[in-house]
C-alpha cells in the first residue's frame, strides 16, 4: 500500500482482492505502482513524447495503453519506489530490477518506452520497454517471468481489445507493441501480440476463447513463415468446428504498423481479406519440396501430414482435411470392401455392437486415471511420451504424478487439485465420461492409449529431422543426425 500511496494511488478495495493471498495482492500493487511510476515520468520527458509523437501516437491511445517512461538512469525506479528491503524484494520479484556480480540492484528497464501488459482482468502484471534510438540495445525488452507473469499464456492487448467490443469479431496477432498500438491508432482496434514467444498452445486456447476467427500477421521471409509454422502447430489441434484461422504475409521491410500508416484501415483490412487460410497453408508448406506426381512424394506428404491432422478435434474440419490429403495422395480412399470384422472387445458394449465413438489418446488416458486414479499403479516413469508437443501431454504427466504420489486420492480430491485453472471444466467433463467394462479393461485402455503415445515420439523425432532436412538439406544433418533417422526410419511403428 505504500508503493501505491507514493505514487498517489488509491488502493482498490473489492471482494476479488480480499480474496486473493496477501504476497500476491501486494505484488499486484507493486507492479502498478510502477506503472504509475512510469506514466508520471513520460510527462516529465520531451524525447519521449516526441518518439511517441513521431510513431503518431496520440494521447487518448497513450492512456488506453497506459505507455510510459522509465528514465535513463541506473536507481530512477528504486529511489522512487524502492526504499526500504521489503519494497525492494517485492519489486525485484516482479521483475522490474536487475544485480550485477557484486549483488548491487538496478532498475531492469532504463530509458525506454514502457508498455504495460495486463492480464484478463485488466491488472498490470509485467512491461515491455521499447528502446527510443536504434543503438540503444534490444529493441525490446520484457518482463522476466514471475508469479503474475507467464509470457507463453498471455496476450499484449488483449485487455484493450476487450474494453473496445462486446463481442470481439475477430483477432489479429502481430509481432510487436507498436504493431498494436498502430493499428488501434488507426481503427484496427482487435490486434494482440505475443511477448516475446511463438504462439504456444495456451496462446491458441486464449485466442480461440475470445474469437472465432484468428489471423497470424508474420514478415514473409524465412523467419516470419517459421514462426508462423509454430503457430500452426498450436493451433491445428484447436481447430473444432466453427473456429477459423488465417496467415498473412507481409511484404519484405513492411510491419502492420508500417502499412497501416501507409494504407490506413481499409487498406490493411482488403490485406487481411486476402490472407492464407489455414488448410492451404498447412498443404503448401508440407508440399514444397516434394514431387506429387509420383507415388514416393504423395507417400511422403501423408507421412508429414496425417501425423499433424490426427490431432484435430473430431468434426467437419477434420474430415475435410482428410479428404484433401486424400485428393493429394490418394492415401485413405477406401479400399474394395472386404469381410465385415469380427467385433473385438473394445469395440463390444456400446448400444447394437456399434464401435465406441473415436476419442484421444490423451483425453482417453486422462479421463481413465480421474476416474479410477488407482489405475496410475500399472504405469511406471518415466514417461516417454512426455516430450510429444500436443495438447494435454503436460496436463497428463501433472495428473500421472499427482495420483502416483497420492494413493486412495479420490476423483473429487483430484479435480480440488485442478481448481480454478484452464482446465478445470475440461477435465469435469472428462471425469463423467462413460466407459464400457470392468477394472481390468479400464487399466488395458490405459496402458494401450500410453503405450501408443509413447510410438509418437519416434514419429515426431523422425518430423523434426525432415523439417531440418527441409531447411538446411540433407546434408546439414550432423552424422549422429543422420545416424538417428536411419534408426528411426528402420525401427517398426
Amino acid at each position: 500500500e505504500e508503493l501505491a500511496k507514493r505514487v498517489g494511488m488509491e488502493v482498490p478495495r473489492d471482494t476479488r482482492q480480499r480474496n486473493e493471498s496477501g504476497e500476491s495482492r501486494d505484488l499486484y500493487l507493486a507492479v502498478d505502482a510502477a506503472a504509475k511510476f512510469f506514466q508520471q515520468q513520460l510527462q516529465g520527458s520531451p524525447k519521449a513524447r516526441a518518439y511517441l509523437e513521431r510513431r503518431g501516437v496520440d494521447a487518448e491511445n497513450q492512456a488506453r495503453f497506459g505507455i510510459g517512461y522509465a528514465p535513463d538512469g541506473w536507481e530512477g525506479l528504486k529511489s522512487a519506489l524502492g526504499t526500504d528491503e521489503r519494497r525492494l524484494a517485492l519489486l525485484e520479484k516482479v521483475g522490474l530490477f536487475s544485480r550485477n556480480d557484486a549483488g548491487r540492484v538496478y532498475d531492469k528497464f532504463r530509458d525506454r518506452v514502457m508498455f504495460p501488459i495486463h492480464d484478463r482482468r485488466g491488472r498490470v502484471i509485467a512491461f515491455g520497454g521499447r528502446v527510443l534510438e536504434k543503438d540503444d540495445g534490444p529493441k525490446y525488452l520484457n518482463s522476466p517471468e514471475t508469479p503474475l507473469f507467464h509470457k507463453g499464456r498471455e496476450l499484449y492487448g488483449l485487455w484493450q481489445v476487450r474494453q473496445a467490443h462486446a463481442k470481439i469479431p475477430r483477432l489479429i496477432v502481430v509481432e510487436g507493441y507498436m504493431d498494436v498500438v498502430a493499428l488501434f491508432q488507426f481503427g484496427v482496434n482487435t490486434a494482440v501480440a505475443t511477448l516475446g514467444t511463438a504462439t504456444t498452445p495456451d496462446h491458441a486456447e486464449l485466442l480461440f476463447r475470445n474469437a472465432a476467427d484468428v489471423y497470424f500477421c508474420f514478415d514473409g521471409d524465412r523467419a516470419g513463415r517459421g514462426a508462423a509454422w509454430k503457430a500452426l502447430e498450436s493451433v491445428l489441434p484447436r481447430m473444432r468446428d466453427g473456429r477459423q484461422a488465417f496467415f498473412l504475409f507481409l511484404p519484405e521491410g513492411e510491419d502492420p504498423d508500417s502499412i497501416v500508416r501507409k494504407e490506413g484501415a481499409a487498406g490493411f483490412d482488403a490485406r487481411l481479406a486476402q490472407a492464407t487460410p489455414l488448410s492451404e497453408f498447412f498443404f503448401n508448406e508440407l508440399s514444397k519440396d516434394v514431387n506429387l506426381a509420383g507415388m514416393e512424394g504423395k507417400a511422403r506428404l501423408a507421412e508429414r501430414a496425417k501425423p499433424l491432422i490426427a490431432g484435430i478435434p473430431d468434426g467437419a474440419f477434420l474430415d475435410l482435411m482428410k479428404q484433401r490429403l486424400t485428393e493429394l495422395t490418394g492415401v485413405g480412399q477406401r479400399a474394395p470392401a472386404a469381410e465385415p470384422t469380427r467385433p473385438t472387445p473394445s469395440m463390444r458394449g456400446s448400444r447394437g455392437g456399434a464401435p465406441a465413438p473415436k476419442r484421444s489418446l490423451v483425453r482417453t488416458a486422462i479421463a481413465l486415471l480421474l476416474q479410477k486414479p488407482t489405475l496410475s499403479e500399472a504405469i511406471e516413469p518415466p514417461y516417454r511420451f512426455a516430450v510429444l508437443r500436443q495438447p494435454g501431454i503436460p496436463l497428463l504427466v501433472e495428473l500421472l504424478e499427482l495420483v502416483r504420489h497420492r494413493p486412495g486420492i479420490t476423483t473429487g480430491a483430484v479435480l480440488e487439485h485442478f481448481a480454478d485453472r484452464e482446465e478445470e471444466p475440461a477435465l469435469q467433463k472428462l471425469a463423467l465420461q462413460g466407459f464400457p467394462g470392468e477394472e481390468a479393461a479400464w487399466r488395458h485402455e490405459l496402458v494401450d492409449a500410453l503405450a501408443q503415445l509413447d510410438r509418437q515420439v519416434s514419429q515426431q523425432r523422425v518430423d523434426e529431422l525432415q523439417a531440418r532436412i527441409r531447411e538446411v538439406g540433407m546434408s546439414g544433418l550432423s552424422d549422429h543426425e543422420k545416424a538417428e533417422l536411419r534408426e528411426l526410419h528402420a525401427a517398426p511403428r
